[in-house]
């Protein structure tokens, strides 16, 4: 199998940097096409890598071939990170050709009110004046009647720029929908692109754990395995990681709530723990944010002190409410202070917004959407940020969307709803990797209770 990720990122590297330096700067049109067949060709290399590994998996497990699964695992993650570059940079040109775009319209709207606003005048002066100055104005007849007929021009042109203004103005709410839709998406990249991350880290260590103890010698692999295979009772005292959570629970507690909501929901235990580790994961940054100003839904890092903007979505175009509306009354309810109660924050790297609350990181619309359902089953109001009822509320939702059917496309297509709210394809590597994850809880499960 050829492996060309050196040629990949030499593409990019030409159209980022080489070709603009050499006066052949590309269009934003050419440059969107180049990064399309670069992504193309990149998406063919993860194809053949999971293909690889696949392969390799399904041999006997051997120190040799353990260690190219890993190698071959750090390869397709690496190329994951460069289709997630890609399509963040892809973004990010559009976002911009959108505010541009947002910008004129705006100028052409301040405009358009400048017009109205000296017709208006006219009009009005006009209008004030009593008929028969308007009769003596000129000095015959028909001097009268051209002013009329000049009044009802003006009246003419005053109606045709308030229907410019207010197609301009429906224009630009439809923009700012977009470049809103834009930055979502962006953001899920960006996400995603965490996770890569953080698997390919995670990846590295382990080939690098297993040659240490190893010592490179297939014997002491051998034994390594034996000795993982009697590790079952230590599964217990494994930290089960929520951040932003106080007391997280082990493992076995967590997977003891899992069960108790499993049986209420449908929902496999495995699947549950998988979307909650998944979501923690993403999060190094969970709870990290407070919000300061609820007009302006400007926030601060708890650690760093730093002023965040955007700690949540603010009131929307045309009225609509936004997260910390909905933010204000959870916190209400629940008598916290909406000013001392940890939420997520937004990515750096890409902006959008935070606000996503407690471990299974419900944004605050969504969780206002399942708040009744979980009181009636609780028998009070439901606390994102208390671990038991991120349980309730993340089966809840996996459940509404195929996860009680228990088949592998119906958890996969749950979570990845659970991320984005869609099972756009762009967003696999979500749903595969709690997929991964809930195949090696289930293990930990079976494990534990012995079978």
């Amino acid at each position: 199998m050829k492996f060309s990720l050196q040629r990949a990122f030499v593409a990019v590297f030409l159209v980022a940097f080489l070709l603009p330096q050499f006066g052949m700067a590309l269009t934003p049109q050419q440059e969107r096409d180049a990064l399309e067949e670069e992504l193309k060709r990149i998406e063919e290399e993860i194809a053949q890598f999971e293909g690889s590994i696949a392969e390799t998996q399904a041999r006997q497990r051997t120190l040799q071939n353990q260690i190219a699964t890993i190698q071959s695992q750090i390869r397709k993650l690496d190329l994951e990170i460069q289709r997630s570059n890609i399509l963040i940079q892809d973004l990010s040109g559009q976002i911009q050709d959108t505010s541009a775009s947002i910008e004129n319209t705006e100028r052409g709207i301040e405009q358009t009110k400048e017009q109205l606003g000296e017709l208006l005048q006219k009009i009005y002066q006009e209008s004030q004046k009593p008929l028969l100055e308007v009769v003596l104005s000129g000095p015959t007849i028909s001097d009268f009647f051209d002013n009329v007929a000049a009044l009802q021009i003006v009246n003419g042109r005053n109606r045709e720029l308030l229907e410019q203004f207010q197609d301009l103005t429906r224009y630009l709410v439809s923009q700012k929908e977009s470049l809103e839709g834009e930055k979502t998406e962006q953001q899920n990249y960006a996400r995603i692109q965490l996770l890569q991350q953080q698997q390919s880290r995670n990846a590295q260590v382990e080939q690098q754990r297993i040659l240490n103890i190893t010592r490179g010698q297939e014997s002491e692999y051998q034994k390594l395995l034996a000795d993982r295979q009697k590790q079952a009772q230590e599964i217990r005292s494994r930290i089960f990681e929520l951040f932003g959570v106080p007391d997280a629970p082990t493992f076995g507690e967590a997977l003891e709530i899992a069960k108790h909501v499993s049986v209420q929901t449908g929902v496999r235990p495995a699947l549950l723990l998988a979307v909650l580790t998944q979501e923690s994961n993403l999060g190094k940054n969970v709870g990290q944010c407070y919000l300061t100003n609820a007009q302006t839904a400007v926030g601060v890092n708890i650690r760093t002190g730093a002023v965040v903007r955007n700690v949540m979505k603010p009131m929307g175009l045309a009225g609509r409410k936004g997260d910390v509306d909905d933010f204000l009354i959870i916190t209400r309810e629940l008598g916290r202070d909406p000013f001392q109660t940890p939420v997520s924050c937004p990515i750096p790297s890409v902006g959008g917004y935070g606000g996503a609350m407690g471990p299974a990181q419900f944004i605050p619309t969504t969780w206002m959407a399942y708040r009744n359902r979980l009181a009636a089953m609780l028998g009070r109001p439901a606390d994102p940020w208390r671990i038991t009822d991120a349980f309730w509320a993340a089966a809840l939702y996996l459940g509404d969307y195929g996860a009680k059917q228990q088949t592998y496309s119906g958890e996969w297509r749950a979570a990845m709803i659970y991320f984005s709210g869609s099972t756009n394809p762009a967003y696999r590597f979500y749903g595969d990797s709690v997929m991964a994850i809930a195949e090696r809880y289930q293990k930990d499960i079976d494990a534990l209770e012995g079978y």
